[in-house]
């Protein structure tokens, strides 16, 4: 059989994709394991939120603000998206999971990184006149930390909810079958392509599958996916493994959860500390993001126990009593420069959604309606994403000459949240020995081209990244 579309891809981008296409009466094969180990889709929070997730870098570039909008659309998308898959999965249990969002300011970070955050959270939410309020943080009743890091202020955002995430895959799944899609439990190995375009796609176990067209998004692993394409693959943005772990936890008989999503600024090249109801005692707590060299099966010791000591400490001293259910591993796809990856890969019939970060899950409906109209010619009158075409040089996020100090200010960010004890006179050292290190990393990638914060924190560690940044830049200088 040939098939009208390919997805590659199980997680919530893959199977949204693959669910909008299907329910529009197209014959479509999904490619994947429905196990989805190690997948950010499947370890994450599934916060649908979009303020609660603003830094002042994010704001900083056009390309930001492009995906603040993104994720206000999709926010507004959820109640819809959330209806049709109980129709379409005859799967009527309910998708949300906590009641707004209560976002507090702690004293353990800094107030360059956390302060700054909280209040840019605060004046996109007037400026974008979305309702909130200021509350004492006394009042939020769940909440009980360390008082030596007790919050200091606190806004609650109504609108901005979470979602169960394995329930939204499941039905995802039976959504998509139920709309006449094919589902095949195999991961891919490649893109086949003739004569410079795809015709369909070729397994790990070696079968093949023929496609009009591919859509790829593998998280993570996408672009391996384009290895038939080198003279394509390479003009496109490197994808590097934000490792993250999260932890469920069943809290004793007796004790209640919190209604809302509890959570902190991004802070330190992460999302910010959290907690997400899940019902029936089961509480989530997320999460750490590091990037490594390749993407992680298994968690280390380290990260499992840095984010059980912030939950204790900063969300409720007395989780020391709650079972832990499962420690989850995700990979969140970051391309070199910090944007999304999403549209065609120039004429070779391959489309290519990826690279969203920690906004993969939550842009989901948006992604499948925008990915489907762009594919069947139908207009995208809600926005235009053409800036985020895969094939492009480095965008620009936060000016060059702010990327230096932004990755020390977060580096030290990291140290606080530690609860690091550093006399002050080793700080101007510290200070200086940082910003010299990035500066002469910057500068031997490429006269221009700046990678984001994190990418510089971390490349400075890891040689095989420096190398996929500068073969990268290479190509668009």
């Amino acid at each position: 059989m040939k098939y009208d579309f390919i997805v590659i891809g199980s997680g919530a981008i893959g199977s949204s994709i693959s669910y909008e296409l299907a329910n529009r009466e197209f014959s479509v094969c999904r490619v994947g394991n429905t196990d989805r180990s190690n997948s950010a889709s499947k370890a994450a929070g599934a916060m649908n939120g979009c303020f609660g997730e603003i830094t002042q870098g994010l704001l900083a570039s056009q390309h930001g603000k492009l995906k603040l909008d993104m994720d206000c659309i999709a926010k507004n998308l959820w109640p819809t998206w959330e209806k049709r898959l109980s129709n379409s999965s005859g799967n009527d249990k309910p998708l949300f999971t906590a009641e707004g969002t209560h976002i507090i300011l702690n004293t353990a970070g800094m107030k360059e990184v956390d302060s700054l955050n909280y209040d840019t959270i605060e004046q996109s939410l007037i400026h974008y006149s979305v309702p909130y309020s200021t509350i004492d943080p006394r009042e939020i009743q769940w909440l009980n930390p360390n008082d030596l890091v007790r919050p200091l202020r606190a806004l609650y955002i109504p609108d901005e909810h979470a979602v169960n995430s394995d329930l939204l895959l499941k039905k995802l799944d039976a959504a998509f079958i139920k709309e006449g899609g094919t589902i095949i439990e195999e991961n891919a190995q490649c893109v086949l392509v003739e004569n410079g375009k795809a015709i369909g796609v070729k397994l790990l176990n070696g079968e093949c599958l023929q496609a009009n067209k591919v859509i790829v998004a593998a998280g993570v692993n996408s672009l391996e996916l384009l290895c038939n394409l080198p003279e394509i693959s390479k003009r496109i943005p490197p994808i590097f493994a934000g490792y993250g772990v999260s932890i469920l936890v069943r809290v004793p008989e007796g004790k209640k959860l919190p209604t809302s999503v509890i959570r902190t600024p991004n802070r330190a090249f992460a999302c910010g500390l959290h907690c997400v109801p899940r019902g029936e005692r089961i509480l989530y707590l997320g999460a750490t993001n590091i990037l490594a060299e390749k993407p992680r099966k298994h968690a280390l010791i380290s990260d499992v126990q840095f984010l059980l000591d912030c939950a204790l400490e900063q969300l409720d001293i007395n989780l020391y009593d709650a079972e832990i259910l499962s420690i989850q591993v995700g990979n969140r796809p970051i391309p070199a420069d910090g944007f999304p990856l999403i549209g065609p890969c120039d004429d070779t019939n391959i489309w290519l959604v990826t690279g969203t970060y920690r906004d993969g899950l939550h842009q989901s409906p948006l992604l499948a309606n925008y990915i489907a109209n762009s594919l069947t010619g139908v207009e995208n009158s809600q926005i235009n994403l053409e800036d985020f075409n895969p094939i492009r040089p480095p965008l620009a996020g936060l000016p060059r000459e702010l990327i230096v100090k932004e990755t020390v200010q977060q580096m030290f960010a990291t140290g606080y949240e530690y609860r690091w004890d550093i006399k002050p006179y080793w700080l101007p050292l510290l200070d200086k020995g940082l910003t010299e290190n990035y500066q002469a990393l910057i500068e031997s990638l490429h006269p221009h081209f700046t990678p984001p914060p994190e990418l510089v924190a971390f490349s400075y560690l890891y040689e095989s990244m420096r190398q996929k940044l500068h073969a990268y830049y290479g190509v668009w200088s």
